[in-house]
């Protein structure tokens, strides 16, 4: 039993919002599969840190799941920018039920265990100036919630987030000093594409970054634990 994570599927089997139209991303989907398949047993656990799906209400992601679905491996995901489909927890969890989605849950608020350990992480926020203070608190709780359920599991704890905390010249302290205060060293991460993973940080002040974006890691999920 292992875990792996990736993030940013970008799914849209049911919108029309094609990712192909961006380089290196023909047949992204086929791509993803045939990796998964790969890779995935049906007793090991994938973490999906955002942006799974482009569908704008939780009915159009009814494909996107179906998608994931079909897939080996129980699936937790974690809200990212552009999952704006995303809802309550119990409207999700009750759309899960109906669709008999279930090998799909996620983390929001709280945290999940698999295969020894905890799994904690939320979306985070923008690590620049322009940041919405109002969201920035209320991501910052979400983490700090999330983290303190994994530590009272006794379990090591694996954090995932959407945004990094760091990137380029920027620090979003407000997301970074709560990790530090946690005893984080180690963050998974996603929203980064193309050339900005040039500007991609990979240690900051103690705590190493790795960036799981789908088209970051030839669509692959990659191995975690």
């Amino acid at each position: 039993m292992s875990i792996y994570g990736i993030s940013d599927l970008h799914l849209s089997f049911g919108v029309d919002k094609p990712m192909n139209i961006f380089r290196g991303w023909d047949n992204y989907t086929e791509r993803i599969t045939a990796n998964w398949k790969r890779l995935i047993k049906e007793n090991d656990t994938v973490i999906l840190p955002g942006d799974f799906s482009w569908g704008l209400k939780l009915e159009e992601t009814k494909k996107d799941f179906e998608f994931l679905e079909s897939l080996p491996g129980k699936k937790l995901l974690i809200k990212g920018n552009h999952d704006l489909w995303w809802s309550t927890s119990k409207k999700l969890h009750e759309f899960f039920l109906q669709n008999n989605f279930s090998s799909v849950d996620i983390i929001y608020n709280n945290c999940a265990v698999a295969e020894g350990f905890a799994i904690a992480g939320t979306r985070g926020w923008f690590y620049d100036n322009t940041a919405d203070k109002k969201v920035l608190a209320r991501e910052a709780g979400r983490l700090e919630a999330s983290l303190c359920a994994a530590e009272k599991t006794g379990l090591p704890v694996l954090v995932f987030l959407h945004y990094p905390p760091v990137y380029g010249e920027f620090v979003c302290h407000e997301i970074f000093d709560i990790l530090k205060n946690h005893g984080v060293k180690q963050v998974y991460h996603g929203h980064i594409h193309g050339s900005g993973f040039n500007n991609a940080v990979k240690e900051y002040d103690g705590v190493e970054f790795k960036l799981i974006s789908c088209d970051c890691v030839d669509f692959t999920p990659q191995f975690i634990a």
